[in-house]
């Protein structure tokens, strides 16, 4: 029986086991072998990755950390006066052909299943065209539709293209070691600029509105996130589908319920609390606002902590 006396073998050896494949790996150009990375890592970091590969650590998922706004200036640049009105009418009519609705969960479910070879291709070119609009000559109203409908459409299109897969969470392709889904891969060109999903959410919509409720618009094809819409935003209808969303989402055991006398929220409120007051008593403030019926009366009295928590299981029928 071999003995692992240092760290440093102890990681190599279990590299070994699990990754027998991998001999070298290549950093800008240059072939870098698994002792050099060894040499130059903390080894508290190295006992970390190689516990994690043996199942004795186990590794929170990339949104427990979530990213913080961050403006990126660059997007502010609108037109207040601007006519022009983008065309959201494709998206629309995939969602009323593949968007489930009214299951007695309340959760509406994308049948990815389902989706035809000609409706990828609608997409894609629905994307295209998103791609070539001047975003920056837009008035807000429609840029907000459509961050909200870029970002959907994008993650819609990102599961298909990995399906079948449990968790969006599985779509390991985002920069990074110990990245985990997609929402940092750089997606898409939008006046000569990449841009990923995070960049959308965290970089352009939070910072420039500043409006919680988009929290209840944006979908991350999961169970425990808040309702994909069945329309398309548009700037006309913007403001009813964020009040909708909210509303919807707060009353559904998945944003709000009580468990063995204690309030368990969706970790939504937990990753973006300074959206939300800064606080749990501004998350619970936030959520009395559109609390109804026996939640709303639980939540004018209620004192005590919240626990949190989110199911990450891909949001199909």
């Amino acid at each position: 029986m071999q003995v692992i006396q240092d760290k440093a073998s102890w990681l190599f050896f279990t590299l070994k086991i699990h990754c027998p494949q991998l001999k070298r790996i290549y950093i800008a150009g240059e072939v870098i072998t698994f002792q050099t990375v060894m040499m130059k890592i903390n080894p508290a970091i190295l006992i970390l990755f190689a516990l994690s590969l043996t199942g004795a650590v186990i590794w929170l998922p990339a949104a427990a950390a979530a990213p913080s706004a961050d403006l990126w200036p660059r997007w502010q640049a609108h037109s207040s006066d601007s006519t022009q009105v983008v065309d959201h009418t494709s998206w629309d009519m995939l969602l009323k052909k593949y968007l489930a609705t009214g299951h007695p969960s309340g959760i509406n479910r994308f049948r990815y299943a389902d989706v035809t070879g000609a409706d990828r291709q609608a997409l894609d070119t629905y994307l295209q065209q998103l791609q070539i609009t001047e975003v920056s000559t837009l008035n807000q109203q429609e840029q907000k539709a459509y961050w909200v409908n870029l970002y959907n459409s994008l993650t819609v299109k990102v599961i298909l293209e990995h399906f079948p897969v449990k968790s969006i969470m599985d779509i390991d392709i985002s920069p990074g070691l110990f990245s985990n889904g997609p929402w940092d891969a750089k997606l898409i060109h939008i006046e000569n600029e990449t841009i990923s999903l995070n960049d959308i959410e965290h970089r352009i919509l939070r910072p420039i509105f500043n409006d919680n409720r988009l929290h209840y618009a944006l979908n991350c094809a999961s169970i425990g996130c808040p309702n994909l819409q069945p329309v398309a935003f548009t700037a006309a209808n913007t403001e009813e589908l964020l009040e909708k969303g909210a509303r919807e989402y707060i009353n559904s055991p998945r944003g709000v319920r009580m468990k063995k006398d204690k309030l368990q929220v969706s970790s939504i409120y937990k990753w973006f609390q300074s959206d939300f007051g800064g606080s749990e008593k501004g998350v619970i403030l936030h959520l009395q606002k559109y609390s109804e019926d026996s939640l709303g009366d639980v939540l004018k009295t209620y004192k005590k902590g919240l626990r949190f928590d989110y199911d990450w299981e891909l949001n199909q029928p």
